[in-house]
């Protein structure tokens, strides 16, 4: 199977400890996952990161789909940083 390209999601390294990123920002795809996965709708992620536009929401949503194990450990990395 041939791998996917995102075009709104890019990895750097020395960038966000290589995480992957929405390009021209510092926002990781596992922060805009995180909002979704504790009930935040589309638009509630849109007004926290007012620079995102829609499509680099709903992009982030496709790479979840396609990365799902290590998204979720990322999100419960945060999760518990927060809490800690």
């Amino acid at each position: 199977m041939p791998a996917t390209t995102y075009r709104y999601l890019v990895n750097l390294p020395g960038v966000c400890q290589g995480r992957t990123i929405i390009e021209g920002t510092r926002i990781g795809v596992h922060d805009v996952i995180g909002l979704i996965v504790n009930g935040a709708a589309i638009e509630e992620v849109l007004r926290s990161f007012p620079d995102l536009s829609r499509a680099q929401v709903y992009e982030c949503l496709a790479y979840y789909e396609d990365h799902r194990t290590e998204i979720d450990a990322l999100v419960a990395e945060q999760m518990s940083e927060e809490l800690g």
